[in-house]
């Protein structure tokens, strides 16, 4: 049975927490926690025997060791009971035959990165999977797990309640809930999946997307009155001074508006644009993507944007969009969407809820209008026909076009009924 461990703090403590009250490694973590020497003390039932006892460690690492060794022993004093001899094997029982090592979760979650990392997966999906093994671990810790094998069904349930995400993002987020204990299973980590709603055991679990996770995500786009309305409200803006440990600066209209005509002058997702780099402008191109089937991908952005790129570029330096200095994504990105959110709440009612991402929306609504291509905007969007048509359809004016000629063939060599004469008011 897992250990339960917490800190029991004693009079003298250095956080001036009170004598004789308990804390977990989770409820430490949190900001403004004043940290204190105090032992960590471990209970459960160990060797079908319930105590209480300290580890003699105030580190939760060197604590979690004691306890493992515990554990391990089913025994108090660390010291294993001798095992009675196996009885004789059958000469046809297979030989060689060994029980497999147990593992960590911080070992287990370290070698499932490695692995999604050899598989040359996407940036940003890479970061989901290590916020999962961070939130996974934070998880463990909470409840003073250290071997993967001490997950139960209830534990994820209960891990699975916690997550405060809508349908979609929480469908995936199960989703690779499921793939990190797939991955165990097949390695003999665990002997039943306690994610896996098929698997047979006493730690199997009944786990299923909530309703509308499957749903296809809307394309809606904005109008060109709501894109008008976002840039109004961009003058709106009041000014905003901020400092901090990487700088200072003064947050304007005009840099949100440099940034929301960028997502919608060349499709690119925000974190593209927060990250981008002046080495992608030659003159009024944009660098986009390199095609898999060879060719580089670029859109064109007017002379007045163009000016207030290289305008920033003198301001910020190589990277327009950085404020503060930090080059780390999530904060780029979180910095950003704060800012744009402000211009939404200005900007009044939406009948659709305004988000960042939907100005790649309109790139590709405003291009389909224009009668470009699919097969074009599709490249510039760095998605398949096939998805293209998919999402954006109501805005490709070939489509109708196509879909009427159809109509019209179709019924061309029916028979027309004779048009007979209306017959005069009063007669």
């Amino acid at each position: 049975m897992a250990l339960r461990l917490y800190r029991r703090h004693r009079k003298e403590c250095e956080g001036s927490h009170r004598e004789g009250s308990f804390t977990g490694e989770f409820e430490e973590g949190r900001r403004g926690w004043k940290k204190c020497g105090c032992l960590i003390h471990a209970s459960g039932t160990l060797g079908r025997k319930f105590n209480r006892k300290q580890t003699g460690k105030s580190d939760w690492d060197e604590a979690k060791a004691v306890a493992a060794v515990w554990e391990e022993a089913d025994s108090w004093d660390g010291k294993a009971k001798p095992e009675p001899a196996p009885p004789l094997k059958p000469a046809t029982q297979e030989a060689g035959k060994s029980t497999p090592a147990r593992v960590t979760i911080v070992e287990a979650t370290k070698v499932f990165l490695a692995n999604r990392e050899g598989a040359k997966i996407a940036a940003a999906t890479l970061r989901k999977y290590r916020t999962f093994t961070t939130q996974l671990t934070e998880f463990a810790d909470s409840r003073g797990y250290v071997m993967l094998d001490q997950f139960t069904s209830a534990d994820i349930d209960v891990f699975y309640s916690t997550w405060k995400l809508g349908a979609r993002a929480k469908g995936k987020a199960l989703s690779r809930l499921r793939s990190f204990f797939r991955f165990c299973a097949k390695r003999k980590w665990v002997v039943v999946d306690p994610s896996d709603p098929k698997s047979v055991g006493p730690v199997s679990s009944d786990l299923k997307p909530p309703v509308g996770a499957n749903r296809v995500a809307n394309k809606i786009p904005y109008t060109d009155e709501e894109v008008q309305r976002i840039i109004n409200a961009c003058d709106r803006l009041p000014n905003i001074t901020w400092s901090s440990g990487m700088g200072k600066g003064t947050w304007t209209g005009e840099d949100v508006k440099d940034f929301i005509w960028m997502m919608v002058y060349t499709g690119l997702r925000i974190s593209d644009v927060g990250l981008f780099h002046m080495n992608r402008l030659k003159g009024n191109e944009v660098f986009l993507r390199a095609k898999k089937n060879g060719g580089d991908v670029f859109a064109y952005i007017p002379d007045w944007l163009r000016d207030r790129l290289n305008a920033r570029a003198k301001r910020y330096g190589a990277r327009p969009f950085i404020v503060g200095r930090s080059y780390r994504l999530e904060t780029v990105t979180d910095l950003w969407r704060r800012q744009i959110g402000k211009v939404f709440e200005l900007a009044g009612q939406f009948d659709e809820r305004p988000t960042p991402h939907r100005f790649r929306h309109t790139f590709a609504r405003i291009l389909l209008q224009r009668g470009v291509p699919v097969a074009d905007v599709a490249d510039l969007l760095g998605d398949d026909e096939k998805t293209v048509r998919e999402h954006y359809a109501r805005w490709v004016p070939e489509r109708q076009a196509r879909l009427t000629r159809i109509l019209k063939d179709a019924f061309e060599d029916k028979p027309k009924p004779k048009v007979l004469p209306m017959p005069r008011r009063g007669a």
